[in-house]
């Protein structure tokens, strides 16, 4: 994507907000960020910058370098103060086939099967990448994001994600896979009411199907996100690169709403 004017009197006091402040300022800032998200758009590599967006080493050491920090997920949350609609909320996952190219990053004391956990990948029937998974607002905006590696199951990650939320919710709503008494009773407990049709080994459970048919406004995100190839397929090596993309993705489509 090219950055243009409009879009950059949006971002830039955003970005000035989270990014960190050193005693010199950034001359090229502008142009760092345009060659930052035409990487994850077109899920380039970083070598393969064009000319005009600077010096692929800058774009590439300044987005790995503020994933590591936070900034991504920190440019986020200030997207976010447009406001959260939490009259629904929407959970779901989506399996990311990683590239070759994801495998291989620093052990770091690790061994392999280690190094894979931490930087969620495994191998699931739909081969090698990760599991991620989101909670999103009545409107159809991510508000978090969680990872797994590829072969894990999503249920687990969904009570840290409503724990994500600014305050409750008036319904969560789950497809089958977060089809579970205890997670249902998690959901009463908060003060919300889930919306979750039960497995068909499963004695039936109350979803009302005017809450539960609203489930498209999350699968929408993931087709909006997954515009970004950087997104649709996992280049990066670590989950913190990995969720910066994913963080960034989500922030300028809070931009674009």
């Amino acid at each position: 994507m090219t950055l243009t004017h409009e879009q950059w009197a949006v971002l830039e006091p955003l970005v000035e907000a989270c990014r960190p402040h050193a005693k010199v300022p950034p001359q090229h800032l502008r142009r760092t960020i345009g060659a930052i998200l035409w990487r994850h758009d077109n899920g380039a590599k970083w070598r393969s910058l064009p000319a005009e967006e600077g010096p692929w080493w800058m774009a590439a050491q300044t987005f790995i370098r503020w994933s590591r920090l936070g900034v991504w997920e920190r440019l986020l949350t200030l997207a976010q103060d447009r406001g959260i609609g939490l009259g629904m909320t929407f959970l779901d996952g989506t399996s990311i086939r990683a590239h070759q190219k994801a495998a291989g990053a620093a052990k770091k004391g690790a061994t392999a099967p280690e190094r894979d956990e931490r930087e969620a990948l495994g191998r699931s029937r739909g081969g090698f990448g990760t599991k991620v998974c989101v909670i999103a607002d009545s409107v159809g905006r991510a508000v978090a994001f969680s990872l797994t590696p590829g072969q894990a199951h999503e249920l687990p990650q969904a009570i840290p994600l409503l724990a994500a939320l600014p305050d409750v919710p008036l319904w969560v709503v789950g497809d089958r896979g977060y089809s579970s008494h205890a997670f249902r009773e998690h959901v009463w407990n908060l003060g919300a009411r889930p919306a979750i049709p039960p497995k068909r080994n499963e004695a039936p459970v109350a979803c009302p199907p005017w809450i539960y048919n609203n489930r498209n406004r999350v699968e929408r995100l993931w087709a909006r996100l997954k515009e970004w190839r950087a997104v649709a397929t996992r280049y990066e090596k670590t989950a913190s690169s990995f969720l910066g993309v994913l963080h960034l993705a989500a922030a300028l489509d809070w931009l674009r709403r």
